[in-house]
């Protein structure tokens, strides 16, 4: 019989017995994340559990405010007072308020909550962000992040597994962004709907901790119900100084005869800066084809691309000069501590010396919930994970995603640049 995938042998660890892609089991995660919206699975979870009703395991809920930080008007000023009532009354210590964290799929690495053989659910698409520290991560409803609070366990089906062999090493000026962005490109945004994804060979050897994270966490942009890494040196040498603790039984590495869905062979050295353009994630273009083209904002960060490596990329192509006046570029670090980090290495002097906007750490732009709003008809050239129409508060503008050396060098000249040309 073949051997088994990372999520079957994930979940045969938790169950206690060799379970297979397509078992229905139960399993209890060991993190439950929400963000601002804790505040509408709060009033799911009142229908529930009642008023007076209260969570089980109180130390594995984690909330973190992310979305709407600070608070841009009087509803969500209400939801975020509501989340901190709750949270004190429920004796929940995993809370992260405004200024106090961050953008959830860093702060979970930063502090040490994503871990080994983990099993991560979060009422976020993006949870899968956690899998380049080798925990099964998922994104849940927050119906189901309700009943969480209440019981212990939840359903999976147990997925299938699509596997990319890595090999190679990235060419300079393209980097994970533009991987990813090319292996959605290549299955298509629906392509591991509900698969497992699994990502290993020769060519990890060559991807920083910060290049795993951006490609697990846009994994979900190819309908992942997770996406995972092997722990190598590189990644037991970061979570190290990152003060992470983790037994080295938990690992789980898919058998060498494991059998796969589907399984892809990519050659790092053949990738290209590319481009999502809108109004899909898999509409990828290389930028080499749409050199030229006039964008009107420029964003930098989110939880694809907001770490400490992406906002010094952007300034090693600015520092010393100035962005062009037609274009307004935005920088959001992902973390506090991303942006004490940027602050003390210059490298938010540097951004802002050359024209940039800095915002405090959180998601709004991306979502558009805040901040970075958009008028009809204009083109914002981003580093976040979704392009459709309305992503950024207007249905008539247009969105299109791409590395933080490409925004930076774009934003230099006013129009789309391969950052090539400028490193």
């Amino acid at each position: 019989m073949a051997g088994l995938t990372f999520a079957e042998k994930f979940f045969s660890k938790r169950t206690g017995r060799e379970v297979r892609a397509g078992e229905i089991i139960t399993a209890a995660p060991d993190i439950v994340l929400s963000h601002d919206n804790t505040a509408a699975i709060i009033g799911n979870f009142k229908k529930i559990a009642g008023e007076e009703g209260k969570v089980n395991r109180p130390e594995r809920i984690l909330v973190i405010l992310d979305h709407t930080v600070p608070a841009p008007g009087q509803k969500e000023a209400s939801n975020h007072v509501k989340i901190r009532e709750f949270v004190a009354a429920q004796g929940i210590k995993n809370f992260h308020d405004v200024g106090r964290g961050g953008i959830c799929h860093q702060v979970l690495p930063e502090k040490g909550y994503a871990a080994p053989g983990k099993l991560i659910v979060g009422s976020d698409s993006h949870t899968p962000t956690h899998g380049a520290l080798g925990a099964f991560a998922c994104g849940v409803d927050r119906t189901e992040t309700a009943g969480l609070w209440i019981q212990d366990e939840t359903w999976f089906k147990v997925p299938t597994t699509i596997r990319f062999d890595l090999t190679g090493k990235l060419p300079a000026g393209v980097y994970a962004k533009d991987t990813i962005l090319t292996l959605i490109g290549k299955i298509g945004a629906a392509g591991a709907n509900y698969r497992s994804v699994e990502f290993a060979g020769a060519g990890l050897a060559s991807l920083t901790m910060d290049d795993r994270l951006t490609i697990t966490n846009l994994a979900a942009e190819m309908g992942a119900k997770n996406a995972v890494m092997p722990i190598d040196d590189l990644a037991r040498n970061w979570m190290k100084s990152n003060g992470i603790e983790w037994n080295e039984a938990d690992i789980i590495e898919a058998d060498d005869d494991a059998e796969y869905e589907a399984r892809h062979a990519i050659d790092l050295s053949t990738m290209v800066p590319v481009i999502a353009w809108p109004h899909q994630v898999d509409n990828i273009k290389p930028v080499s084809e749409l050199v030229g083209k006039p964008f009107q904002q420029g964003l930098i960060g989110t939880c694809t691309n907001g770490r400490l490596s992406d906002l010094r990329e952007a300034a090693a192509v600015l520092k010393g000069k100035q962005i062009a006046p037609s274009v307004r570029l935005l920088v959001l670090p992902a973390s506090e501590a991303v942006y004490d980090a940027a602050l003390t290495d210059g490298t938010i002097a540097a951004l802002h010396s050359a024209g940039a906007v800095i915002l405090n750490p959180g998601c709004g732009p991306c979502l558009g919930a805040h901040e970075g709003a958009l008028a009809p008809d204009e083109l914002c050239l981003s580093t976040a994970n979704r392009n459709f129409k309305g992503r950024m508060g207007c249905k008539e503008s247009f969105i299109a995603l791409a590395s933080p050396a490409t925004v930076a060098a774009s934003a230099l000249t006013g129009v789309i640049t391969d950052p090539r040309e400028v490193i």
